[in-house]
């Protein structure tokens, strides 16, 4: 890609005049950088450029203060690196290395700053005060959480994703390409298994060594010299995309016994992965955590599972790659957690004789759990839903269901998930029932919006199955957005709830703590700042119909749906990962002290740096509510 046409498309760049683009071009030199060769590190003078990858990866690093370098981030053709000593006074944040031969272009740095100078968006753009401040932490959070190398090395794995460990060197054959052919190239590339693509180079199958013993050598009437790659190959192979996580990949193919996967990117065929590779770069304890779990066969095995997830958060806030990828991670451990209590209580009850109904179902999770957001304390948030099965079979569904949701609820609680305050529990007859049933409720809840209704509506519209059949949560999904669709006033009273409560910010910038006796001198990161964040995104994409699961992805959406321009997005999700890291550390220090995590914390025993950053996060969230209130407000105007 050309460097003009690279700025061309790219912020801050792109609402240059043409000449500046060409003044850039010609002062620019292009330079290649060999793999795991540094271009600089983080003890490193300025070199005076900024970079922008014409071709290849560039690997983001950092040094904790144990001495270990961690990638942090990748950057690809088109993107930029080394902006920090161009744009302030300080040195690098962080070092870059190329993952593979990577080619840049270099750009003085007395030109953009002179650029910059007359085109002040530049500046602006590399020093956005609350994106910058939130990013700019990452020193500081690496020498708060380090832990010793065995803990940095355990926390990896969750991290990495398909891109960073896939075998890119794919050998492929066709479908008529004869099976003696395929053994022999697995033999001399000494591979397990080989895919199968049509003349579009797309991939119709897999072809590995089981299948060659399985389809060929077992079988007396198979003919080694007649049989090709369509007869023993498996049609349309699991595949998963490069930025799947490890953990991920691991436990679905040990899970579904695959040896091998392909990874696709847009639906060409990018790499492939193996069990073994997975295997190579699984840690003693973390990645055990999820077989643990898998393989629990009580109540107490989940107990000790439970009680591990704060090893994994430690060692994950160590490595300190991103806080809302270590959200998502721990969010996962604590659905299989869930889902195999769900499991072991219902395989209790049949033992125990009972009668399970020829239904189907499904048990949902809701709130934080179903925007996979889930953080070291999470309570219990949960439903079930039904088929519309006849009226005659309540009697038979009530007589398993009950007694099973009873079990549920005190055995999750015994785990380690709180019961919820509010009762939001499927042994409480208002979270389960037929589709039917459910479409009554939520209707009256949108239609007749009284205060307690709305609650529900903002726990419950974050739901997501946990175990079941998952088409009946798409049905109940439908559902809601036709009556939303029918009703937007309900987005009103939705937003006039919840924005009866502030941001604790004084006029003076000074912060406002709690005056309950129970949290005295206290704030809620939570209650006071990233919930706002999340009802006022919720809110958004409800009204567009817009499907997304985590909060960042639902700004993505609104994003692309031009609801928020990328820089409007950039700076809530800075934000809302600096409530995220805040009480992910808080809830660590009171695990440590032998307390249940909690969201409440006194903000005037944070560092300076990190008041500052919690009061930036909080007028972004009291910002995001004013629009939101306006924005809404339109519609009873």
């Amino acid at each position: 890609m050309g460097l003009v046409k690279t700025l061309r498309e790219t912020e801050p760049f792109n609402q240059l005049p043409e000449e500046i683009f060409t003044e850039l071009s010609e002062a620019a030199k292009v330079k290649k950088f060999p793999a795991k060769i540094h271009i600089f590190t983080m003890q490193d003078p300025p070199t005076g450029y900024l970079y922008i990858i014409k071709s290849g990866l560039i690997e983001i690093v950092v040094l904790t203060p144990g001495g270990v370098e961690m990638i942090v981030d990748y950057r690809k053709e088109g993107a930029f690196f080394g902006s920090t000593p161009i744009f302030s006074e300080g040195g690098y944040a962080a070092g870059a290395r190329p993952a593979k031969d990577s080619e840049c272009y270099l750009i003085p740095k007395q030109l953009l700053t002179r650029i910059a100078a007359s085109y002040p968006h530049i500046t602006e753009y590399f020093n956005q005060a609350i994106y910058s401040r939130v990013r700019n932490l990452y020193s500081d959070m690496v020498s708060d959480h380090a832990q010793n190398t065995l803990a940095q090395m355990e926390a990896y794995p969750f991290q990495k994703r398909l891109s960073e460990i896939m075998s890119p060197n794919i050998e492929t054959c066709t479908i008529t390409t004869p099976v003696r052919d395929i053994a022999i190239k697995m033999i001399q590339h000494s591979i397990g298994a080989m895919l199968v693509c049509d003349q579009n180079n797309k991939l119709t199958g897999i072809v590995t060594e089981r299948d060659l013993v399985a389809k060929v050598l077992a079988r007396e009437a198979a003919d080694c010299q007649t049989s090709n790659a369509g007869d023993v190959m498996t049609p349309q192979p699991y595949t998963m995309s490069p930025d799947t996580f490890m953990y991920e990949a691991t436990t679905f193919m040990m899970g579904n016994k695959i040896k091998h996967m392909p990874i696709l990117d847009r639906g060409d065929v990018v790499g492939i992965v193996s069990l073994h590779d997975l295997m190579k770069f699984r840690s003693q304890k973390s990645m055990l955590l999820i077989g643990n779990v898998n393989n629990a066969r009580t109540v107490e095995d989940l107990i000790s599972a439970r009680e591990e997830i704060v090893k994994v958060a430690k060692a994950l806030m160590s490595e300190s790659r991103s806080h809302i990828e270590t959200m998502e991670i721990i969010s996962y451990i604590h659905h299989r957690i869930i889902r195999r209590c769900h499991d072991i209580v219902f395989e209790e009850m049949k033992r125990q004789s009972k009668t399970v109904p020829d239904i189907k179902f499904s048990f949902i999770i809701m709130g934080s759990g179903g925007r996979k957001e889930m953080l070291l304390g999470p309570d219990q948030d949960n439903g079930f839903i039904y088929e519309d099965f006849p009226d005659e079979m309540v009697t038979e569904v009530d007589a398993f269901f009950l007694p099973f949701a009873e079990k549920l609820v005190a055995a999750l609680s015994r785990i380690g998930y709180p019961r919820c305050d509010g009762d939001v529990m499927v042994n409480n007859p208002l979270w389960r029932g037929r589709l039917t049933e459910w479409q009554e409720r939520v209707s009256d809840w949108i239609r007749v919006p009284e205060a307690q209704k709305v609650r529900y509506c903002s726990i419950f519209f974050d739901f997501m199955p946990i175990t079941g059949e998952a088409s009946l949560c798409q049905d109940l999904r439908d559902i809601i957005n036709t009556e939303i669709k029918a009703h937007p006033i309900f987005l009103y009273h939705m937003m006039e709830l919840d924005f009866k409560h502030k941001v604790p910010l004084s006029l003076l910038g000074r912060f406002s703590l709690d005056k309950d006796k129970k949290h005295k001198g206290k704030l809620s990161i939570k209650q006071a700042g990233s919930i706002f964040i999340v009802d006022c995104v919720r809110m958004f994409l409800l009204e567009r119909q817009g499907i997304a699961t985590t909060t960042l992805e639902r700004l993505d959406q609104l994003v692309k749906l031009n609801i928020f321009n990328q820089e409007t997005a950039e700076h809530i999700k800075a934000a809302f990962e600096a409530f995220t890291f805040l009480r992910l550390r808080n809830e660590i220090d009171l695990i440590d002290q032998g307390r249940f995590p909690s969201h409440y914390l006194d903000p005037y025993a944070l560092t300076k740096n990190e008041q500052d950053l919690l009061k930036e996060a909080f007028r972004v969230a009291s910002k995001l509510q004013d629009s939101t209130k306006r924005h809404f407000s339109k519609i009873v105007n």
